[in-house]
């Protein structure tokens, strides 16, 4: 296929993602100068329909980019009034004292919150100071200038076949060119992924660390509902097959927010996330809240968790990298969105300095001295041993040893224990079949656990099925040839969609891609054991329409 002409706008500053991120970007640039040129492209069909997260959110990124936020009537009303964290048994529990935990685990001051309504609102916030927004405009491509300068994004490609044909409503795009580009993808952001390897940002840092996160929303009886109780639980079922935990949040209208989260360095190829998810949910602690309910939502994505020792360099020639697109979850917390939206407005000071000065297209070192000296250091530094403990060496000894040395760095600002390093990718780190048993799942009951292309229909997830599979195989023999036989094919049970499936043919097995139902997680980008799976932008407005996630 030839390369399309385009045709070109140019803004002083383009973002790529409407998510916290981003969006606070947005905000401070034309908070610092209203005549600014600031540009968002977000590929969900509308902003917050691809956001999914916990959520109880830290408000004091907020504070920073908005101190009146409660007065604009933010949707943020719910404060957590009760915090519990529990350690599961396949049939108890045990509670684990607040007071032991150091002063950062508490979630005095924080809200339950839909991320996903924050991030329309905050929106509404960027559109009313001027900010152009445009969802379902998928960046497809990197803009590139001379020596690796990123000049700008390709955006709005429609109308390519299922066989990578133009059809009769093809598009070209255009090219969306700034001063200074802002990549707020979130986890594992395919021009992220370009450009981090084209300019080595990660070359001193250690592996990114993931997880999956699942999540559904419950309507439940009146008589279960807590408003504002925060509940978090490690152990069961995991076990030792994997690192990882749940959320139970109450937020108003009697709904639930119940979320698990599997970390992806796991070796067992045979266990299967979702179904991890859906067992967990009959534990006796969680199905008595969740009897007599509803679910009424559900959806995945993956988390960054390496932390402090993976964050790449930020910075490279004529642009940044926002939020979790650079790694910025505190992961004992559960909660990276403060972060995002300290970064945003970070990277959004840095550019009008630059742009004031007249520079354009060089790298905001300012940017990078912000986040690697303040507010954004100050909370990621003090749990950067957390993971690297827990994957290590296991959940006592991350709470044990863990703990301390959370606890001295609150107290210090020295960490005793150094900077672990995480040593594997979470690819890497996937086991051979012949080494793992097999993990034998309940079948789920329909009532509190639910099979995973139902959930799916949850999602509200969309594609237009004739267009290219935007999940790309390297080299499509292979799944059959080389993950099958060495790793019993992971990608069948890893992804919490139901994308891939092994399908048993006279002429022998056949891997099939479902992209349809994908809800882009990117799971598969990270987890696939031979990296032979490219996870790329479907055309523009396809993924989940979460509507509260």
């Amino acid at each position: 296929m030839t390369e399309p002409t385009r045709e070109a706008m140019e803004y002083d500053v383009v973002i790529v993602g409407a998510g916290p991120a981003g969006l606070s970007a947005a905000i401070r640039l034309k908070q610092l100068d209203p005549e600014l040129s600031v540009v968002v492209l977000e590929k969900g069909s509308e902003v917050g329909a691809h956001i999914l997260s916990g959520a109880v959110l830290d408000p004091c990124g907020l504070d920073a980019l908005m101190p009146d936020w409660r007065e604009k009537g933010a949707p943020i009303t719910t404060a957590v009034t009760e915090d519990r964290f529990l350690l599961l048994g396949e049939a108890g529990h045990v509670r684990i004292p607040n007071w032991p935990m150091p002063p950062l685990m508490n979630n005095h001051g924080n809200y339950i919150v839909s991320m996903a309504n924050v991030c329309r609102w905050m929106g509404e916030q960027a559109e009313a100071l001027g900010v152009e927004i445009f969802p379902g405009m998928s960046c497809s491509e990197l803009v590139w200038g001379d020596d690796g300068l990123v000049k700008g994004v390709v955006a709005g490609e429609f109308g390519i076949t299922a066989e990578g044909e133009k059809g009769p409503n093809y598009e070209p795009g255009m090219e969306l060119l700034g001063k200074y580009v802002m990549l707020a993808e979130g986890a594992r952001g395919s021009l992220s992924k370009q450009v981090i390897a084209r300019h080595g940002l990660a070359s001193a840092a250690e592996p990114q660390k993931y997880g999956l996160g699942m999540k559904e929303i419950w309507e439940i009886r009146p008589e279960n509902h807590k408003l504002g109780q925060v509940t978090h639980t490690m152990g069961w079922p995991l076990g030792k097959n994997a690192g990882g935990g749940s959320f139970m949040y109450h937020l108003e209208n009697n709904q639930v927010f119940v979320g698990f989260v599997v970390h992806l360095n796991y070796e067992n190829p045979y266990l299967f996330p979702y179904m991890e998810f859906q067992r967990f949910k009959h534990h006796p602690e969680i199905a008595k809240v969740l009897e007599g309910g509803k679910r009424v939502a559900y959806g995945a994505r993956a988390i960054t968790e390496g932390g402090w020792q993976s964050m790449p360099r930020l910075t490279f020639p004529g642009g940044v990298l926002l939020g979790c697109a650079a790694g910025m979850v505190n992961v004992p917390r559960i909660k990276g969105n403060h972060n995002a939206m300290l970064s945003g407005k970070a990277a959004a000071e840095a550019a009008v300095e630059a742009i004031h000065a007249g520079r354009a297209g060089d790298e905001l070192t300012a940017y990078e001295a912000d986040v690697r000296s303040g507010p954004i250091a100050a909370d990621l530094k003090k749990v950067r041993n957390v993971k690297p403990l827990w994957s290590g060496y296991g959940l006592t000894a991350s709470l044990a040893f863990g703990g301390l040395d959370m606890w001295v760095s609150s107290l210090t600002g020295w960490n005793p224990l150094g900077t672990l390093k995480h040593g594997k990718t979470d690819a890497e780190a996937t086991g051979r079949a012949s080494r793992h048993t097999p993990i034998d799942y309940p079948k789920p009951d329909g009532v509190l656990s639910f099979d995973r292309l139902t959930n799916v229909s949850f999602s509200f997830t969309n594609h237009d099925e004739d267009q290219p599979s935007h999940l790309k195989l390297k080299d499509p023999t292979i799944p059959v040839r080389w993950t099958l036989p060495k790793y019993a094919e992971p990608a069948q049970r890893y992804c919490p969609a139901g994308v891939y499936e092994v399908i048993e043919a006279e002429d022998g097995p056949r891997f099939q891609i479902n992209a349809q139902n994908c809800v882009h997680c990117k799971t598969c980008d990270i987890k696939d054991p031979a990296q032979n799976i490219n996870w790329c932008t479907p055309q523009g407005g396809g993924g989940p329409n979460y509507p509260n996630m």
